[in-house]
């Protein structure tokens, strides 16, 4: 679908080692998740219209930044959300129901030994928490009311829903009423440390914290406090701080399921990604309405 001649610059450094001819030359970027984007980037390609951000969100571009430059922004909303709503629900079977040990106990014979694996605990049934009802939040929700999950959720505006209680934006009200607590909000400074000290001191020692948003939306270092002094019951993650170099107190955590940040991650949701991102580009190239438009 090229439009024209392309240029592959992913770092910050490739991107400055372009020739002055070229960075001249560019209209357009076609940016991947979590590569950041800031102003002085941007100043790189004085002639640049657009960035098209691949993926829904956008945390890593500084969007004030492109908007004060007149630089339009896209990302790739909705066509993400099943996916990662599924990654979400196997997290917390995988850990309510011990599945990576169980497959360990018997691959490796422990099972034919003798030894039975500990029983685990139910997750039907149980209080869910979801912090950040957007779309993503909403696709978890409806999984976990499936299993007969008692669901609340914080949100800036209360939303339909079939009698789900809802916490305006108190995540530590969020947290005390729930046995699961599932993180849902976009990433960026306003979501920084959403998750806080004291919301896990509210879930208490029964509680799970579910992590597919960002890294930064909890307190990291609050959150490992609260695992190592078995404060909380455990954590599966799939995003980080300083990922893919993950906290090595998290890795030791036996309480805590890990995954490489692949909630979007099927051959399925990556392509309509990939085309939701060339449509936005085509389109601006092409003196189209952005589909779907972030400023």
């Amino acid at each position: 679908m090229a439009q024209g001649p392309t240029v592959a610059a992913v770092t910050p450094e490739a991107r400055q080692a372009l020739p002055e001819a070229v960075r001249q030359g560019i209209r357009a970027v076609a940016n991947k998740a979590h590569m950041p984007f800031d102003g002085p980037q941007m100043d790189l390609f004085p002639n640049l219209e657009l960035i098209a951000h691949f993926g829904v969100g956008y945390d890593a571009i500084d969007v004030a930044a492109a908007s004060a430059r007149g630089i339009r922004v896209t990302n790739t909303p909705d066509v993400l959300n099943e996916d990662v709503a599924d990654l979400a629900v196997a997290m917390m079977l995988a850990f309510s129901r011990d599945i990576i040990r169980g497959d360990a106990w018997v691959r490796e014979g422990t099972w034919a030994s003798g030894r039975e694996l500990p029983l685990n605990r139910k997750m039907s049934g149980a209080r869910a928490g979801i912090a950040g009802m957007g779309r993503i939040g909403r696709a978890i929700a409806d999984r976990l009311a499936a299993f007969g999950m008692e669901i609340h959720y914080t949100s800036r505006s209360e939303k339909q829903t079939p009698g789900w209680h809802w916490h305006g934006n108190d995540v530590v009200s969020l947290a005390g009423a729930v046995d699961w607590l599932v993180v849902a909000v976009v990433g960026g400074e306003e979501t920084r440390g959403y998750v806080s000290k004291e919301a896990l001191a509210a879930l208490g020692s029964d509680g799970v914290v579910v992590n597919i948003a960002r890294g930064s939306c909890i307190d990291e270092e609050a959150l490992i406090a609260a695992l190592e002094a078995r404060e909380i019951a455990g954590a599966a993650l799939d995003v980080f701080y300083n990922e893919p170099h993950v906290d090595a107190r998290l890795v030791a955590l036996d309480t805590v399921l890990l995954q490489p940040h692949q909630a979007s991650a099927t051959v399925e949701t990556r392509r309509d990604m990939s085309v939701l991102q060339c449509d936005n580009l085509a389109a601006h190239l092409a003196g189209r309405a952005l589909l779907t438009p972030v400023n």
